[in-house]
């Protein structure tokens, strides 16, 4: 392993169920797919509210919670050029500059304990949220995955490339949340390589980020 590579577990190509499928989308047909759908944001919006939180920062560790959780949205290659898995996979996203209408990326640790995260989220938005440039925060590692707001839109489809051979981690993007009967949804589009990622895999993951974000009904307990 490279100085200072992060840790990963190289998969067994010889045991690897999606081995053919992997090779065909990443050898003869390099392509990826992006999907869009409503989710309900309900017990995560009233959790930001009722503890003084932000609501970007809870979205964002449900989705962390779920790529962290989902082997799929972990993939990655090697130095070797093997496949594998990352161990931990950390947040890119973005932050706003309402002063010149621009965006910059920041990044923060993974950490499955909310309020570690949390707290992590709020340091760097503090340290870098005014820093310009599409890199706000310096020494991005490799082990990330990309997701943005779009507040100020509530979309039904959004189409993406997927740039690069070695672009196997999910890109995810959020819209603006409406309410309807009580009840507040909104837009996310998620796109990925068809080589680490099919349809059945997709479907799991919204699965899974869904109940993620119900479980802030159940009581995470608010960063100290």
């Amino acid at each position: 392993m490279e100085k200072n590579f992060p840790p990963y577990q190289k998969l067994d190509m010889d045991r690897w169920p999606r081995r053919e499928h992997y090779y065909y989308y990443r050898q003869k047909l390099q392509c990826g797919y992006t999907v869009t759908v409503r989710l309900d944001v309900t017990e995560t919006l009233a959790f930001s509210r009722r503890e003084g939180l932000r609501f970007y920062g809870c979205f964002l560790y449900a989705a962390a919670k779920t790529v962290n959780e989902t082997e799929e949205m972990r993939l990655m290659v090697g130095p070797d050029g093997v496949p594998g898995l990352w161990e931990t996979v950390h947040v890119n996203f973005t932050v706003f500059h309402q002063e010149d209408k621009t965006f910059s990326n920041l990044w923060t640790e993974y950490h499955p304990d909310f309020r570690e995260f949390y707290q992590d989220f709020e340091t760097v938005v503090t340290t870098y949220g005014d820093c310009r440039g599409v890199e706000g925060r310096p020494g991005k590692p490799a082990n990330f995955f990309c997701i943005s707001a779009v507040p100020w839109l509530d979309y039904t489809g959004y189409s993406a490339d997927v740039p690069g051979e070695h672009a196997l981690f999910p890109v995810i993007a959020y819209g603006k949340y409406r309410e309807e009967a009580g009840r507040y949804t909104l837009p996310l589009s998620m796109t990925i390589s068809h080589a680490a990622a099919d349809g059945y895999h997709t479907a799991m993951f919204f699965r899974s980020l869904q109940e993620n974000l119900d479980a802030f009904g159940r009581g995470i307990q608010k960063p100290d």
